[in-house]
């Protein structure tokens, strides 16, 4: 019986990415332990710092695991993913689900305009939208960003749909989205002025919904941020409970740590370095010298740790590719 409820578990976790989800929030069935991801490609679509194409303050992401495609964020000008996209020839048409790492413009501001222009080639392009718990909230426009309903209706109007996720869910085997962290260490990685309507009242927007998107490889856990408002120990630490307690192989996205402390960043050097992180990709809102810094005290060099650039990418196969810019 055990074998067969793997057997079983695997296939569902494989029917929710290909097949419309019943309702959002559902809960969704258990990957199997064994299920692994034998292939991981990640692209950097949106960053600060381009080798190839647009730059700017923002993040988004393709990601191409076991034959399937997910665009993880969707950067902050409305273009510029679309422009980069067609600048390093990447066709996002054939891509259907696109995840959300948190509420803020920087990471949701292209979103309408790919569903829009992508949906003319697909109609199924960028329709299914995976969010975590608490996106929607209410924020008063006076304490941050305030546009994500507005989105959600502009989004619904073209036909799109998202899936609101309030737990750790599989959506392929070997793939799962984290949905809202818990914050075990104190890595305060937001602006403290923020408010958010909550169902317990009102409260600091300590960005709750934030979630990040984790690879289950055999050489260990691929994971990727948006912003890393959990912390990055938290949400490596997470990945690790509710994926597998293996070694973190890489670290890829922004993490927050660009204002870090000198004591924080060696803290958070020695939590990566435990963890057996073996590959590092800063980009977006980590930092430029704390990416040096993490080089230096996890133990990583040129070739496994670099500032992350428009048209950069990893794979399990090769490692990273840092593009002339970064390297």
């Amino acid at each position: 019986m055990k074998w067969l409820w793997f057997g079983v578990a695997a296939v569902l976790g494989f029917i929710v990415f290909h097949q419309p989800v019943s309702s959002a929030g559902a809960s969704v069935a258990s990957a199997p332990e064994s299920a692994k991801v034998g292939s991981v490609r990640v692209t950097l679509l949106s960053t600060m710092l381009a080798d190839q194409g647009i730059g700017e303050w923002g993040f988004a992401a393709l990601v191409e695991a076991g034959g399937h495609r997910i665009l993880f964020d969707t950067g902050a000008r409305p273009d510029t993913v679309l422009q980069n996209a067609k600048e390093l020839g990447v066709d996002l048409a054939a891509i259907r689900d696109v995840i959300l790492s948190h509420n803020h413009a920087d990471h949701t501001g292209g979103l309408l305009t790919l569903r829009r222009e992508l949906m003319k080639q697909n109609p199924q392009a960028l329709s299914r939208a995976h969010v975590g718990r608490g996106i929607f909230w209410p924020r008063p426009a006076s304490s941050g960003d305030a546009s994500m309903p507005a989105v959600k209706e502009a989004y619904e109007k073209l036909g799109g749909r998202f899936v609101e996720h309030d737990r750790p869910d599989p959506i392929q085997p070997g793939v799962w989205i984290t949905g809202p962290v818990p914050r075990v260490h104190p890595e305060r990685n937001w602006s403290g002025s923020g408010r958010v309507q909550t169902p317990e009242g009102l409260e600091e927007d300590t960005i709750p919904e934030d979630l990040s998107l984790v690879f289950d490889t055999e050489r260990g856990l691929v994971v990727i941020s948006g912003c890393g408002h959990a912390g990055i120990v938290n949400t490596l630490e997470y990945a690790r409970k509710v994926v597998r307690a293996a070694p973190i192989h890489a670290a890829l996205g922004g993490f927050h740590l660009f204002q870090a402390s000198e004591e924080h960043l060696a803290w958070t050097a020695q939590q990566l370095r435990a963890m057996g992180l073996k590959h590092f990709v800063g980009a977006h809102c980590t930092g430029i010298e704390a990416v040096f810094r993490i080089r230096e005290l996890a133990g990583l060099n040129r070739e496994t740790a670099v500032v992350g650039a428009v048209g950069a990418s990893y794979s399990l196969e090769k490692g990273i590719d840092p593009l002339a810019l970064a390297r």
